[in-house]
């Protein structure tokens, strides 16, 4: 088996990972007033904020062509790889990975499977990862998709954003989940659940609601039956993801934990400023 590991922009990934040769990312599309930029080759992090802020229409994402998707399939196949595990953002944020089916066996010679991680940036990153390790170990296709399940199965994410606009006009959170939020004032905790993006905890404040996560992640690693690695993400935030990484590593002393950001496609659904934290199986 010679297996490539395909995945997409939205994935946070460190650069020890993105040098490995047998790792082949697929840009996703962000639209600013009407100007299609590929994420991570047209536009980056660090700039998107600034225009995103400027923008006179509101920010859209959109889907690789099946067409560009497939062309880097055949590419794998004429460069002697027999085997792609295309790992992707979650399905509850795009239908990308779902309509990868339609297309999974368009490739004569080639195994192709689409993996839904049901999540998104550092923790999918983290399972990209994992992936091309297990690879470079030589372990089977199927001992590295059981590995991926447990990290699946394992992974908790809470979200705090500063503005919930963001989610609801881009249609990855109910309109009522955000009437709430705007009648009462609150600063909801939101989390991932079966891949998609809904209401965890009504908080009164930001300060209240960070201290909630610092604890509820606590309490998801004592669930986890494995070692784990932790996460804060944030969108153009870095001071206050540098702080709550503080607080972490003096309340959780034998995790590691990592502070990433939310590229353009996911800070285009959860606006500036948000922070994330994230706890998976290792």
């Amino acid at each position: 088996m010679k297996l490539a590991i395909v995945t997409d922009s939205t994935a946070f990934l460190p650069e020890r990972v993105r040098r490995h040769p047998d790792l082949f990312v697929i840009p996703i599309p962000v639209i600013l007033d009407g100007k299609v930029y590929n994420e991570d080759v047209d536009i980056q992090a660090d700039g998107y904020y600034k225009l995103m802020n400027e923008s006179k229409e509101f920010p859209k994402t959109s889907q690789p062509t099946f067409g560009e998707t497939l062309d880097l399939y055949k590419k794998l196949k004429e460069k002697g790889y027999d085997t792609i595990i295309s790992i992707h953002l979650s399905s509850g944020i795009s239908g990308y990975v779902n309509n990868l089916d339609s297309i999974k066996d368009s490739v004569e010679g080639m195994t192709i499977i689409p993996y839904d991680t049901l999540i998104t940036s550092m923790p999918m990153g983290h399972m990209v990862e994992a992936a091309l390790n297990m690879r470079d170990a030589d372990n089977s296709l199927n001992e590295i998709l059981e590995h991926l399940n447990i990290i699946r199965a394992n992974t908790y994410a809470y979200l705090i954003v500063d503005d919930l606009n963001h989610l609801v006009r881009g249609g990855r959170l109910t309109n009522g989940a955000a009437l709430i939020g705007g009648l009462l004032k609150i600063k909801p905790v939101l989390k991932f659940e079966d891949g998609k993006i809904v209401l965890f905890e009504k908080i009164r404040s930001t300060k209240k609601a960070l201290r909630r996560c610092e604890e509820v992640i606590g309490e998801r690693k004592n669930e986890i039956n494995h070692p784990v690695k932790l996460y804060v993400i944030h969108g153009n935030h870095l001071e206050l993801a540098k702080k709550e990484k503080a607080r972490l590593e003096k309340s959780y002393p034998d995790i590691t934990v990592e502070i990433g950001h939310f590229g353009p496609v996911i800070g285009t659904h959860l606006g500036e400023k948000a922070l994330g934290f994230a706890i998976c199986a290792e």
